[in-house]
């Protein structure tokens, strides 16, 4: 089953000790190299992925930059940055494959919110990359007018709770991208919630293996990547392995 779609891993973590690590909430990871995440997924079709800046990377782009390096041009980045970023710093990391900014509404580590609507414009103005948000879905009411006016915006982990999943599935029908990613973090039965956010839009959810799974209560399995074959059917499947994610990371190749 593993090597029967592509897999484009749309969240994923590489934690590299030789750069700056900042304590979260008392939290440091163990490394996490990118052989360490190859050898994980020897198994799968792997087709490309997003490395993604944690709340405990701060805004330090070094790592991220050295994964890149290491992972190859199939692989883009998700950052975290100031407001103060310029635009040649932008052009900058868009030239060495980061495609995203970050906002870490859950753990801290990035810019505040205050300034999303903003830097959503700008990145997106300067270098054409989205938004993404780790955000808890019962906090979506009140932030979705702004998600809405964004050029283009994901949000992590199917939401994290149930109290907010039917925010998040009207913003996923409104063309919102969603992350089904972190499946040991969220407290609603995975299946029941991926069929409802393909049926609201197919070309929504990207699948995501979420390595290392810092601070998970459960960890990521190969089982996780099985239930959404089974719970979707293969055509759905491709479209949520690897399909959505191409054209939102690297339009034109999905």
């Amino acid at each position: 089953m593993l090597n029967s779609f592509s897999l484009f891993d749309s969240h994923l973590h590489i934690i590299d000790p030789r750069y700056p690590l900042v304590p979260n909430q008392g939290y440091l990871p163990p490394p996490f190299s990118c052989s360490h995440y190859l050898t994980r997924l020897s198994a799968y079709r792997l087709c490309g992925g997003a490395v993604v800046s944690g709340s405990f990377q701060g805004f330090d782009q070094r790592y991220l930059l050295d994964a890149l390096r290491n992972l190859g041009p199939a692989f883009v980045g998700v950052t975290q940055l100031p407001a103060s970023v310029s635009d040649s710093q932008l052009m900058d990391l868009d030239a060495a494959g980061v495609r995203a900014v970050r906002f870490n509404l859950k753990r801290g580590g990035s810019e505040e919110v205050r300034h999303l609507a903003s830097m959503a414009a700008r990145v997106f103005d300067v270098a054409r990359w989205h938004v993404e948000l780790y955000v808890d879905s019962a906090e979506l009411p009140a932030l979705a007018p702004t998600l809405c006016a964004l050029p283009a915006v994901s949000i992590d982990h199917l939401g994290l709770s149930k109290a907010g999943f039917k925010p998040l599935l009207k913003l996923a029908e409104q063309g919102v991208k969603v992350k089904a990613t972190g499946f040991g973090r969220v407290d609603f039965p995975v299946a029941a919630a991926l069929k409802s956010l393909y049926a609201a839009n197919p070309d929504s959810l990207m699948f995501g293996t979420d390595l290392p799974s810092t601070r998970a209560p459960r960890a990521y399995t190969d089982q996780d990547f099985c239930l959404v074959y089974d719970a979707l059917g293969a055509d759905a499947a491709e479209k949520v392995f690897s399909t959505n994610a191409l054209q939102f990371y690297r339009p034109g190749q999905g």
